[in-house]
């Protein structure tokens, strides 16, 4: 590709830019309609939404992109298998941005990709379902927020928990009071992960489009432990594991605190406590963030807290991953892939429930959304972009080792000019830099 290409490809995901805007929208399908699709990243997270939406006969993949064909060939073998009908593999998302056919892209990439991605689909009339954390900073998820504005389309954040009925049971008893004013959340990740160890500079196979891959992000040399999947562990690609599994948990925590903005205040302590490897993130983060209520008695704020150890295979409440919610009258504790409990005074048990996350149920909001059948997607770009900037809060204050003041209108931090950098990126100059930013 080149370097005029690489400039035009993210120039395109700009306010107005280049013919990828409104002029090539499409049109909303109607409720019988078949959707037609592409999945962007069918490795990994992107399997599942392969496997699952390869089965439905309501879609129709059209096209499997990934910059590593044998993904894209395996890919291709399971739709083909499931449905009958052969996807067109791809290696440049630009040629589904193209097609006029295409309903809705499915984004599965790596994290630096998330947000140029989505901006380019939009753009160019798509409407997107893109994994988490949305965005790689907190800036993208502001122009990602814009783009849904300004072309209508839907926008839906890959944390399937809004889509899980056991979930939704349990925001339902929180937000009726059953456990009083809940002014206190706690969200944690607890489990053991595997070391990426520590590699030299290398040779990328010959499957894979290393160049490509890097996209906008700075470049680097290969390594074998910086893909597939330990690419989230480094900061020009990844968010860490608070933005893999973490983010999950504190999307429920935000859920059931019933906050509808950033924090003002963010701090948090960690660090590299037991890995002794590669990756740049924190294994061990410990995280807190303050919201003051509007209307309440002055100095009544709400609080989040993040907890993660990536190193230790001890549960939480009984519970790998999950959140916990402080009411005034009770608790209620819950695991992000199993169930709830809720206690009353004297930790009585109330009630409970159990069941597994339904992410084929989150497809469904999605493509029921763009059909018109539904009118609200269970996981907009508003909550997934609160969600993502507690993850990017987190990692900036445990870069800095600082106390972070907040502006959630302006979303700048305005205490540490340093620590306000990192609220973006540098894009390579090649490649362009959206609008915006």
């Amino acid at each position: 590709m080149s370097q005029s290409a690489r400039r035009e490809f993210l120039k395109a995901a700009g306010v107005g830019a280049m013919a990828l805007t409104a002029s090539s929208q499409t049109a909303q399908a109607s409720a019988n309609e078949r959707l037609t699709l592409a999945i962007i990243g069918p490795g990994g997270m992107g399997s599942s939404h392969t496997r699952l939406l390869s089965a439905r006969k309501d879609v129709e993949i059209k096209y499997v992109c990934d910059v590593d064909n044998q993904r894209t060939a395996k890919a291709a073998e399971l739709v083909a298998s499931s449905s009958g009908r052969k996807p067109e593999q791809l290696g440049d998302m630009r040629r589904v941005f193209d097609d006029k056919e295409v309903d809705a892209v499915f984004i599965a990439t790596p994290d630096h990709w998330h947000a140029p991605a989505t901006l380019l689909a939009l753009d160019a009339g798509k409407h997107v379902y893109v994994e988490k954390p949305c965005c790689h900073n907190i800036r993208e998820g502001r122009l990602m927020s814009d783009a849904v504005a300004r072309t209508g389309k839907c926008l839906q954040v890959g944390t399937q928990s809004r889509s899980t009925r056991v979930i939704e049971d349990a925001m339902k008893r929180i937000h009726n009071g059953e456990i009083g004013e809940v002014l206190v959340a706690k969200a944690w990740n607890s489990q053991r992960r595997r070391s990426i160890g520590k590699t030299s500079p290398g040779q990328p196979p010959k499957h894979l489009d290393f160049e490509n891959w890097i996209g906008p992000a700075p470049s680097v040399d290969y390594r074998t432990n910086l893909l597939h999947a330990n690419w989230r562990w480094w900061h020009d690609f990844g968010c860490g594991d608070i933005g893999n599994d973490g983010v999950h948990d504190i999307d429920v925590a935000l859920w059931g605190l019933g906050v509808d903005t950033h924090p003002s205040t963010a701090t948090c302590l960690g660090g590299k406590y037991f890995f002794d490897d590669d990756q740049q993130f924190p294994d061990t983060q410990y995280a807190v963030f303050e919201y003051p209520t509007k209307g309440a008695p002055a100095g009544r704020s709400k609080q989040l807290i993040f907890e993660q150890r990536i190193w230790s295979p001890y549960k939480q409440e009984g519970y790998e991953n999950g959140a916990t919610f402080y009411g005034t009258d009770g608790i209620l504790i819950l695991g992000h892939t199993q169930g709830w409990k809720m206690y009353g005074p004297r930790m009585k048990l109330l009630a409970e429930n159990s069941g597994p996350v339904e992410l084929a149920r989150h497809h469904t909001n999605f493509l029921d959304c763009l059909r018109g059948t539904q009118t609200v997607l269970n996981a907009d770009i508003k909550a997934g972009h609160l969600a993502a900037t507690i993850v990017h809060l987190a990692n900036i204050a445990a870069r800095t080792g600082s106390v972070l003041q907040f502006d959630p209108e302006r979303e700048t931090i305005t205490n540490n000019e340093g620590a306000n950098q990192l609220i973006r990126r540098q894009y390579r100059t090649h490649w362009g830099t959206p609008q915006g930013v």
